[in-house]
C-alpha cells in the first residue's frame, strides 16, 4: 500500500487550482528552471548538484538519464539511493492532484535500483534494493528488494541475482 497523505480541496474547483500556493510560488518556478535544466544536461555530477539544491537526497554515484522529470511541486519528497540508474524520460512523482483532493507521498529509491526508460513511479511509493523495473512501467505500489518488476501496472515477475557478472 502506497504511504500518501491526502488532502481535500474545500470549495468550488479541483485541487490543481492552488497548486501553487500551497507549494509556494517562487519555490515552484525556481524548481522547475533547475528541474527542466536537468532533463537536458549531459553531465551527471552536476545534474545530481542541482537536484540536491532543489531538495531532492541523491545518493553517490546515481546516474538520471536524459529527459527525466521530477516532481517540481515536492521535490524534497524524493530520495534516490547510491549508484542508482533512473533511465530516459523517467517520471517521479510525489503528488497527485484530483477533482476532490490533492494528495502527496514520499518516492523512496533504494540503491543500486534500475528504473527502466518511460516508466512512472507514483507518490507514496518505495523502491527495494537492488530492484530493476522495466521499460515504460507504471510503479504504483512498493516494490521489494532485488526484483524485477515490470508492466502497467508494475507487478513482480522474479528474482534478479546480484551477484551476477556479465562476462565480456
Amino acid at each position: 500500500m502506497r504511504k500518501i497523505n491526502r488532502y481535500p480541496v474545500r470549495g468550488a474547483g479541483n485541487s490543481m487550482r492552488g497548486c501553487c500556493r500551497r507549494a509556494g510560488y517562487f519555490r515552484v518556478v525556481f524548481n522547475f528552471f533547475i528541474i527542466v535544466l536537468c532533463r537536458y544536461l549531459p553531465s551527471l555530477r552536476l545534474k545530481n548538484f542541482f537536484y540536491r539544491l532543489v531538495g531532492i537526497r541523491v545518493g553517490r554515484g546515481v546516474s538520471v538519464g536524459l529527459m527525466a522529470m521530477m516532481d517540481i511541486f515536492y521535490p524534497q519528497y524524493i530520495s534516490i539511493g547510491e549508484n542508482t540508474v533512473i533511465g530516459y524520460n523517467v517520471t517521479l512523482l510525489a503528488h497527485e492532484f484530483l477533482v476532490p483532493e490533492y494528495r502527496l507521498g514520499p518516492v523512496e529509491i533504494g540503491a543500486n535500483v534500475m528504473i527502466g526508460a518511460n516508466s512512472t513511479v507514483l507518490p507514496g511509493v518505495r523502491i527495494g534494493d537492488g530492484a530493476v523495473i522495466g521499460a515504460g512501467s507504471l510503479v504504483n505500489r512498493d516494490i521489494p528488494p532485488g526484483v524485477l518488476a515490470c508492466g502497467v501496472p508494475a507487478r513482480v515477475k522474479n528474482k534478479v541475482d546480484l551477484t551476477a557478472k556479465t562476462s565480456q
